[in-house]
């Protein structure tokens, strides 16, 4: 009868508004939880047939609550570089267990990028999920299948060998006097037989430049010039003699022999100039080349020499001053350890060394879905595929729709307390009414109970 179902459909609202309530306290709790996607309480009314009914009779109401995945938080910032917050669309994967995980251990998708490196130096975040990542090949690249999840790694920032950079840039900015007068040994020179690399010539100007090996050590390349005639220098490039096996035409240690000319304006001639540009040192045991001696054990390093040009600044010129050194600049490194890591807006995470090296080790992808609205909730705010969520599709950071990644940075909790607060008076409110119902319906079936008295 229509009494019994109004008491029925009051206790439905009854139990509606309190899941509805549950719904609002917990996002009241989770007001300051990183990443957290406000609930919504949706109600849908249950109406009953009514096709051959006389009487209105009441169907009841449902709730349903579902979080709000399209939200975006606002962003705050933090002092730890690995705490990580998306900008836009995109959820960082994560699992459970770390180097230790299976392929029974599934994949969950989170915003919550409050992550600093475990005991291991893996990446995990305040509810204990890892950070999953790309590995970065030698040359900097990502060759993984972006689709494939299997291609992932947990993220570990810890362990990584540091290393050093050989020189394969020597820039030299000197002047060489155009006034010196030529030296009485020009006219017995031979790079040969009597050169300055062996000191039976003693050079009108040299240089010494610190360079560095492939691991890292340091070595003294000296340039030398002696003057052989107006705007014309002998040029000699070398180590000292015990440090390379020569190779035909270099004896006493040296990498490259020639002259250099120059211009009536004092500028190098690189037309008529025949000192070589590029020296090659060979891992001993390669021919064609300078080696470095065994003893030493060092890989074959080339490195490119920047004497300038007409027009460019600096490099060598040939002018009425004294010869001077105005500047050399070599790159390379010694060895380094790591000594922090940091994450970019396109998601590498780079190590950073003690000698100014850099290393991109990782790239944290993005996984974005064609409805996150049907992804669902587990407990410390990630969430696994659901049948409503759609393809699934890992990214860079912005790439194809993909949001940014900002380090330094937390996604904050979606939840307004001013509308939660609102809402909570509402479903009070409606909550009684409902109770209303139910004690308004009792007192009719008592006066029909009374009909029989």
């Amino acid at each position: 009868m229509s009494i019994n179902s109004a008491m029925l459909a009051g206790a439905a609202g009854m139990r509606a508004n309190s899941s509805a309530l549950a719904a609002i306290s917990d996002n009241i709790a989770n007001v300051n939880t990183v990443g957290y996607k406000r609930l919504r309480s949706d109600f849908t009314s249950l109406l009953a047939s009514q096709q051959g009914q006389t009487s209105y009779n009441a169907g009841g109401v449902l709730s349903t609550s579902s979080p709000l995945m399209s939200e975006q938080g606002s962003t705050q910032a933090s002092s730890v570089p690995t705490n990580l917050a998306v900008s836009g669309n995109g959820f960082f994967v994560v699992r459970a267990r770390s180097s230790d995980a299976t392929s029974r251990d599934p994949y969950f998708y989170t915003r919550a990028g409050q992550f600093t490196p475990d005991a291991n130096g893996y990446l995990k975040n305040s509810a204990g999920y890892f950070l999953e990542g790309w590995p970065v090949d030698s040359q900097g690249q990502v060759t993984a299948n972006p689709t494939d999840l299997n291609a992932l790694e947990p993220i570990r920032v810890s362990g990584i060998a540091g290393g050093a950079e050989a020189t394969d840039l020597v820039s030299l900015s000197a002047n060489l006097q155009s006034s010196q007068a030529v030296s009485p040994d020009a006219a017995t020179y031979n790079a040969l037989t009597n050169n300055m690399s062996s000191g039976a010539v003693t050079p009108d100007f040299e240089t010494p430049i610190q360079i560095y090996d492939s691991e890292g050590g340091l070595h003294t390349l000296t340039v030398s010039f002696l003057k052989r005639d107006a705007n014309s220098w002998y040029a000699e490039v070398h180590l000292p003699a015990g440090e390379v096996v020569p190779t035909a035409g270099l004896v006493d240690g040296q990498l490259a022999s020639g002259i250099v000319n120059f211009t009536p304006f004092g500028q190098i001639n690189a037309a008529t100039s025949t000192l070589p540009t590029t020296i090659t040192i060979n891992e001993n045991g390669t021919a064609g080349n300078p080696q470095w001696v065994s003893s030493l054990g060092l890989a074959t390093q080339q490195i490119t020499l920047d004497f300038g040009g007409p027009g460019a600044p600096g490099g060598l010129t040939n002018y009425d001053s004294p010869s001077v050194l105005g500047t050399s600049q070599v790159n390379g490194t010694p060895f380094g350890s790591l000594a922090s890591v940091d994450v970019d807006n396109d998601g590498f995470v780079t190590a950073i060394f003690t000698n100014g090296l850099t290393r991109k080790i990782y790239q944290v992808p993005l996984a974005t879905f064609g409805n996150e609205d049907g992804l669902l909730a587990e407990q410390g705010g990630v969430y696994r595929l659901g049948p409503g969520a759609g393809a699934l599709s890992m990214r860079g950071a912005g790439v194809a729709g993909a949001g940014q990644i900002k380090s330094h940075a937390l996604e904050s909790s979606t939840v307004d307390l001013a509308e939660e607060f609102s809402n909570l008076i509402m479903t009070q409110r409606a909550y009684s009414a409902s109770s209303k119902i139910i004690t308004t319906a009792d007192e009719m079936l008592d006066e029909l109970i009374r009909l029989k008295r």
